[in-house]
């Protein structure tokens, strides 16, 4: 058998083109199928599972309304009668917490304020330095103040002041009552706590007066209790023992 001969380079037999490669598989319509098919799922288990619903009875709802818990046990406390309750008592006649004129006593021959109450400029006008005072308070929230006292002939003239403030930003009779045991505090004599109360003072000064005049002798109290401040002053031409000023002091606490 002859064999064929080679072709020579730069024939047409070796000038042939190679065979063209495979086209690649196009992915979208398979994808698409798969999307097709997963709709046409979820579309048929939607109708069946509305066809079994469908086919239930119906079910009660809960009542939106739901009855209130049984209260708990025991005794529900009662409201304070008006003569314990604090507040009610305070924001009644402020005249009727000082206390009373003691038998054999006088009503004083200097009385301060107007039927036993002091308005604002009245009681500014006991400070020094009134017209400061008085802008002072107005800026405390002064409400009101009573007043009251006695004369024991021959023996001492006590003076007693209820001031109220407002109270509705700032607590005015703390830093009221620690002024005013300031200034007692500057005139020689001796103090003593005034039981019951948070921060009371007395105070028995010593004697003092004019050259060639009888002495005079002075005491007095500060405490405070809720949005009342309390004022007590005692002068008279014989010396005041401690258990004077702070018996005045610790009766009128307790009627507040």
């Amino acid at each position: 058998m002859e064999e064929e001969p080679e072709p020579e380079r730069g024939s047409p037999v070796a000038e042939a083109p190679a065979p063209p490669r495979s086209r690649p598989r196009r992915r979208g319509r398979t994808a698409a199928l798969i999307c097709a098919a997963a709709v046409l799922g979820l579309v048929a288990g939607t109708c069946t599972g509305y066809l079994v619903q469908a086919g239930r009875e119906p079910t009660r709802l809960p009542s939106p309304v739901q009855p209130l818990a049984a209260p708990g046990a025991g005794e529900v406390p009662k409201r304070l009668p008006a003569a314990q309750d604090r507040r009610v008592r305070t924001d009644g006649d402020l005249r009727e917490l000082l206390l009373k004129k003691p038998r054999g006593a006088r009503d004083p021959e200097w009385p301060e304020g107007n039927d036993g109450w002091m308005d604002l400029a009245a009681y500014a006008e006991t400070f020094q330095r009134s017209s400061e005072q008085f802008e002072s308070l107005l800026a405390d929230e002064f409400r009101r103040a009573a007043v009251g006292g006695w004369y024991v002939e021959g023996s001492y003239t006590v003076t007693i002041r209820l001031i109220q403030f407002r109270q509705e930003e700032v607590l005015v009779t703390a830093e009221a009552n620690e002024g005013a045991q300031y200034w007692a505090d500057d005139v020689d004599g001796e103090s003593w706590p005034v039981e019951g109360t948070a921060g009371g003072r007395a105070y028995v000064h010593a004697p003092s007066g004019e050259p060639g005049e009888g002495p005079t002798y002075t005491a007095e109290a500060h405490a405070r209790r809720g949005d009342i401040l309390v004022e007590i002053y005692v002068e008279g031409e014989k010396r005041i023992s401690k258990r004077t000023i702070l018996d005045l002091a610790e009766r009128q606490m307790e009627r507040l």
